[in-house]
């Protein structure tokens, strides 16, 4: 038996850009999908079938741990083909599917590609009409409505490496949440990497890394509840409204130690960054994996909260090698902090960590989302007015994208929810699956007004 697990490609045509601003050039919008909590289009210095280093590109964790576990438990043959990472084009992944003869293909979806990715999976069925199309992603939300409308033979919700077993043995249709326990995913095989995806990965935030570089997860889940965001939701847990448990699991020091050590001697890895939902969910996990690093001996950077740590544990990770964190704000509106995202951060002491941080030595990264359901234009001054008043080394500001799973989708369907009261879907919110592009559009707005 052959398996496949696919990230394919997703280009979505040629824009006229200004480089220097003053030359027009015309470059390819590309998609990022699996590996990405919000898939989304943006401008690539790459072109289809041609790779250029410096756009962001995610490690496709929940593909890459799947494909390995899979492998083992099912004693399989398996590829893993990331086309994004790539920048395939259609043709030669069409090409490559036709001569590979894969008897499954699993493809991981989300609402902003699904339109785009519905179009692939029509094409596979017609040049590979014996291969099993198994569809995974936030997008299995929609259950049994996928199976109705498409020509696909299965839909696993949440992380999938029981559920694609579970297919290879013969069970079809909407497969519901089964997830590792933490015992059985300290015992799975490392993430899939080959030497042709294996340095593709890029993030050029926060500032300081050393590239190639190296995307890890040391925990799985996030206990909090912001009403837009995706895996939380939809891959690491079932809870659509925010209404349930959000558990979070953790890798092991000694699982650590040996995954990270593994990467660095096998591809080179000049540092490291853990993609977590929350990498510092208390202290004693966070001085773990600073102890795990100074045996590694790498430059290392996370995706952080503000508020989880002691102060003191700051310098613990700045000492380990820490040169950067992401923080989340989400908003610079302490009521829209509170009330729509439901994300129950002071924004006032977040602000304050990030230049104690910064007084470390350490850059900050802030990352913000706009156009929320309720959020007022003002409210989305507010949030440029407390950007350019903390200062931070980099900054991220998004759109806000409705991603079917979320709170945020589910809000649409119920009208109100109880944990996000501020949260209407009001004259002024402006709808959108890509946050890339709705960003755009804000833009345009907010230098109206």
């Amino acid at each position: 038996m052959k398996v496949l697990f696919s990230n394919p490609p997703w280009w979505e045509g040629q824009e006229i850009q200004f480089a220097k601003k003053i030359i027009p050039v015309r470059r390819w919008r590309q998609g990022v999908r699996a590996g990405s909590r919000w898939p989304f289009t943006a401008v690539s210095r790459s072109r289809p079938g041609k790779y250029s280093f410096g756009d962001y590109v995610p490690y496709p964790f929940f593909m890459g741990y799947a494909a390995t576990y899979v492998a083992k438990m099912a004693k399989v043959e398996v590829a893993l083909r990331d086309s994004i990472a790539i920048k395939e084009s259609y043709e030669d992944y069409y090409n490559f599917v036709t001569a590979g003869r894969f008897d499954f293909i699993f493809i991981e979806s989300a609402t902003p590609s699904f339109e785009h990715d519905a179009a692939v999976i029509r094409k596979i069925r017609k040049i590979s009409p014996m291969s099993k199309i198994v569809l995974a992603g936030p997008i299995a939300a929609l259950g049994e409505k996928l199976l109705a409308e498409h020509d696909i033979h299965a839909v696993i919700k949440g992380e999938y490496e029981k559920g694609s077993v579970k297919v290879l043995n013969g069970v079809n249709g909407v497969l519901d949440y089964d997830l590792l326990t933490e015992e059985e995913m300290n015992a799975a095989p490392f993430p899939y990497y080959d030497n042709t995806i294996a340095h593709q990965y890029y993030d050029s935030n926060p500032t300081g890394h050393l590239f190639p570089h190296a995307q890890v997860w040391a925990s799985r889940g996030c206990p909090f509840k912001c009403i837009f965001c995706v895996w939380p939701a939809t891959m690491t847990g079932d809870d659509p409204d925010g209404k349930g448990v959000r558990r979070v699991r953790y890798y092991t020091p000694e699982y650590m130690e040996r995954f990270l050590g593994h990467l660095v001697k096998t591809y080179g890895y000049r540092s490291i960054y853990f993609d977590d939902d929350t990498f510092n969910l208390g202290d004693r996990h966070t001085r773990e994996m600073c102890d795990v690093m100074k045996k590694i001996g790498l430059p290392w950077s996370a995706m952080c909260r503000a508020d989880t740590i002691r102060q003191e544990t700051w310098p613990v990770m700045k000492e380990s090698g820490c040169f950067g964190v992401k923080l989340g704000f989400e908003s610079g509106n302490q009521y829209v902090v509170d009330k729509i995202v439901n994300k129950h951060l002071d924004l006032a002491e977040a602000q304050a960590t990030t230049r104690y941080i910064q007084s470390l030595g350490m850059t900050v990264h802030g990352t913000f989302t706009v156009g929320l359901p309720g959020e007022t234009t003002k409210q989305m001054q507010d949030t440029l007015t407390f950007i350019d008043e903390t200062k931070f080394d980099t900054t991220q500001v998004s759109g806000t994208a409705e991603i079917e799973g979320t709170p945020l989708s589910n809000l649409r369907k119920e009208g109100a929810l109880k944990s996000f009261e501020g949260a209407k879907m009001d004259d002024n919110y402006d709808r959108h699956v890509d946050g890339g592009k709705k960003w755009q559009m804000l833009v345009q707005k907010l230098r109206d007004n």
